[in-house]
């Protein structure tokens, strides 16, 4: 009966594959996800948008190019590697790897719902504190998972393999799968050049590697907004016009009154980083998630960093905020800035899953209670005081954010 299942589970890597383009109704499905609490506000009549100033033209423009030109990560030496990716994406996909042999990388991050499950938390073994995070664009950043507890992302795979919450295995059942699976251990030699060692943490950072070298190639595709900003960016007036007039309007806001922009910028509309936005970082009656500081801790007692000493990297050239990170009190209840790519196809949303819709989103912002955010550190955040047209018009830009045909490998 197992085997039945693990066939099975085996031949969806076709599925997974196909994943990465997307029927070009997903962006009206994702527009789907975003409803009203309430009753939506009536259309009003609103005069055509002004000219673009100096100043909002570079803003935009700094929200791109889409996609992002990518190199390979060189503390993983198969990073890029066609074999290797096609390696990685048959492991997503088998559940053999949890302890249970019932769960896979895939049954939290579904190819057909954007890499995420839906639910306010994950769930794997039990039920986790924190919401699933796409895999999409999920290559290339600094720091992975909502706490930074990993700087890479070969760590961050491993990191649900051996967690008791989620699939619950350790280092030797992870090697044992490759040692007892012909066909896995002949993909594994010709992958990385020699069969599966005695060391099971060596096998098992392995197995990390190719996940990672397979979810590099999740990226997301061209989005309604990255059209009209490459027109601004070559001063396609015509083009420029094909943007909806409540998503430019949302747009305005974004990069100015909002400030949305020092938190979520760049191509990735994400700064890598972390802060407090306000959510409350209670895991359940009495107990807290204390977000980045337990990352900082658990990254610094790691062995699979990029100064460890499974890095491929000798120069250990992307090291640097690896070496001076600092625990600092201010951590505490911090999570990572996601990238808003996607943005309507992933909820729900903030770290612990807490905020059904987009709406709510913007609402949480603008209502804002300053007194929950930290004392200490730097404060960013101040209520945006929206009006229900100006909700409407932030929520339209973010859906702009989404694809309109789907992910593709880089």
């Amino acid at each position: 009966m197992k085997a039945a299942r693990v066939s099975a589970a085996l031949a969806v890597v076709a599925v997974v594959a196909a994943a990465f383009v997307l029927a070009p109704a997903a962006f009206a499905q994702a527009q789907a996800v975003v409803e009203p609490s309430g009753p939506a506000s009536a259309p009003r009549s609103a005069p055509a948008p002004a000219p673009l100033s100096e100043a909002q033209a570079r803003a935009i423009v700094a929200l791109g190019p889409w996609p992002v030109a990518r190199k390979p990560d060189p503390s993983n030496r198969v990073s890029g590697i066609a074999d290797a990716i096609a390696l990685g994406g048959a492991f997503f996909v088998d559940p053999r790897l949890s302890r249970s042999g019932t769960l896979a990388c895939s049954s939290c991050h579904q190819p057909d719902r954007a890499f995420v499950d839906g639910l306010s938390r994950g769930r794997g073994i039990v039920e986790v504190d924190r919401n699933t995070t796409t895999l999409l664009n999920v290559g290339g950043q600094r720091w992975y998972g909502w706490d930074g507890t990993s700087d890479n992302l070969w760590a961050q795979s491993l990191r649900p393999l051996f967690d008791a919450r989620e699939m619950g295995a350790d280092a030797r059942h992870v090697a044992d799968v490759v040692r007892n699976d012909a066909s896995l251990r002949a993909r594994y030699a010709a992958v990385f050049g020699h069969p599966p060692s005695a060391s099971d943490e060596g096998v098992a950072v392995d197995v990390g590697k190719a996940l990672a070298a397979f979810q590099e190639t999740l990226v997301t595709g061209r989005t309604p907004f990255d059209d009209f900003r490459d027109a601004v960016a070559r001063g396609d007036t015509a083009a420029i016009a094909r943007y909806p007039a409540s998503a430019r309007r949302g747009l305005i806001t974004f990069i100015g009154d909002g400030g949305c922009t020092m938190c979520h910028g760049g191509p990735q509309f994400s700064n890598g980083e972390f802060g407090d936005v306000g959510i409350p970082f209670f895991a359940a009656p009495g107990r807290v998630d204390p977000g980045r500081h337990e990352g900082i801790r658990r990254l610094k007692a790691s062995r699979y960093t990029l100064l460890g000493p499974y890095s491929d990297d000798p120069a250990r050239s992307t090291a640097t905020g690896t070496r001076f990170i600092a625990l600092e009190h201010r951590n505490f209840g911090e999570f990572k800035v996601p990238s808003l790519r996607n943005v309507a196809r992933t909820a729900p949303y903030m770290h612990n899953g807490s905020i059904a819709t987009l709406r709510e989103v913007v609402r949480h912002y603008s209502t804002i209670d300053e007194n929950r955010l930290h004392a200490d550190g730097v404060r960013v955040l101040k209520p945006l005081g929206l009006s229900k047209y100006d909700t409407d018009d932030l929520v339209a830009f973010l859906e702009s954010l989404s694809e309109t045909v789907g992910p593709r490998a880089p």
